[in-house]
């Protein structure tokens, strides 16, 4: 099986020589092909070029057949990949967003029991079934809008069961979904209402009964940390990043989006893919993270849904550092898991270009998922993951139209994707 994607008007990051990820003044140089081609053989990318370089009897020798696809006045991307989601969950929480418009903070509606203790709450009394059949819905509408691989966190169980049962629902998602699929163990998202005052112990449960289940089962790729003001402190975090190094989870953290929590530095001791959120990211924490592994990880639509302080993006691009962008998608604080809008964000709120915000959502998350090697540009050999658009002007006009689907056909594993049919 290959596609034979041609009259591309324009192929956007193309890579001869694939990196890991950009950083600094590399975020804003975008390699693209204008009047290009592309070629899919099986579940891989196989070449590219312009349309005056194209062989057509090389492409037949490969296959006598391939599925053709005119693209005129279309662009071609790489798939988004969105390497912070929280989308397995039970149900929405509107009331809540009432509560936020009547001017109640994310701290003030937690302590009255709501937030992520409401969603906890529901999540004892649905079962697998409904939950894998609500979060497979989310699944093809992030599809339909160009994403094509995912990080999901569990942490809205805050019991041993519940937890399970969420990361068994992602590992479902995982064999029946097209797209690519992490599954993140966050155990450790709130303290429960039955362990107040009593975090420790807390703690020793995620530490010593949760995370031995979870590696018996093969169910997390990643562990996760909430560390934060009024949520798990930095020894907390410590003790259960190195819980997780014994069973082979390397640790991810949901950092600085209070406060000057330590976060950003307890990431870079203990050596996690990604730090996340980084609202208050100051001098102190961008030095930290410069010559680090980990990648600086902003969530747009979070800070934008809550009214917060955006992160400083511009700031720690300039300082050189890279910068990912992720949907955060989840019913408390970011309930869109479409990416395009953190696209046009990135421009709008965090001012910048649309190449940095190109590669803010495509290869920089795909390293925070450990899959820069597989995703995240159009490289030969990687995963044949992209989307071609509508007929749109320019590059520019993506991050621009910020209200509109600019997506018309999806590309996953090399397949013609219909979201809609799984």
């Amino acid at each position: 099986m290959s596609i034979l994607i041609k009259n591309i008007k324009k192929l956007v990051q193309v890579e001869d020589e694939p990196k890991p990820l950009v950083k600094g003044k590399e975020m804003a140089e975008l390699q693209s092909i204008d009047d290009a081609w592309l070629f899919i053989i099986e579940d891989k990318i196989a070449d590219f070029g312009t349309m005056v370089s194209l062989d057509k009897a090389h492409l037949q020798s490969n296959d006598e057949k391939p599925e053709v696809i005119d693209a005129t006045g279309r662009m071609v991307f790489p798939s988004f990949v969105d390497s912070h989601t929280h989308l397995v969950y039970p149900a929405s929480r509107e009331i809540e967003y009432v509560d936020k418009i009547k001017g109640l903070s994310y701290e003030e509606i937690a302590r009255r029991g709501g937030g992520i203790l409401n969603t906890a709450r529901r999540m004892k009394e649905i079962s697998e079934e409904e939950l894998y059949r609500s979060a497979m819905q989310r699944l093809k509408e992030i599809m339909a809008y160009g994403t094509g691989a995912v990080e999901i966190k569990s942490g809205y169980g805050l019991s041993t069961e519940s937890e399970l049962k969420m990361l068994r629902v992602i590992k479902q998602l995982k064999q029946n979904s097209p797209l690519t699929i992490k599954a993140n163990f966050l155990g450790a998202h709130a303290v429960p209402s039955e362990y107040k005052g009593r975090q420790t112990e807390y703690v020793d449960l995620v530490v010593n009964e949760m995370l031995p289940r979870v590696a018996e089962e093969g169910l997390a790729d990643f562990v996760d940390v909430f560390c934060d003001k009024g949520f798990f402190t930095v020894m907390d975090t410590e003790r259960i990043l190195e819980a997780g190094q014994k069973y082979g989870l390397r640790g991810k953290i949901h950092a600085n989006e209070l406060a000057c929590s330590g976060g950003i530095q307890t990431g870079v001791k203990y050596n996690a893919l990604s730090v996340d959120h980084l609202e208050y990211t100051g001098d102190e924490e961008i030095g930290a993270l410069l010559n680090s592994e980990t990648m600086p990880t902003i969530l747009p639509g979070a800070a934008f849904f809550l009214g917060m302080v955006y992160a400083p993006a511009r700031k720690m691009i300039d300082a050189g550092l890279p910068v990912a962008m992720a949907s955060d998608f989840n019913p408390g604080s970011a309930p869109s898991g479409n990416m395009q809008f953190v696209l046009s964000m990135s421009s709008i709120a965090y001012r910048l270009l649309p190449e940095e915000g190109v590669n803010a959502t495509t290869i920089n998350t795909a390293y925070a998922m450990g899959l820069s090697k597989e995703l995240g540009s159009i490289a030969r050999g990687k995963k044949a993951n992209v989307f071609i658009t509508k007929a749109i002007p320019t590059l520019e006009f993506m991050p621009y139209a910020f209200g509109s689907n600019k997506v018309e056909t999806v590309i996953l594993n090399g397949l013609v994707t219909d979201p809609e049919k799984f």
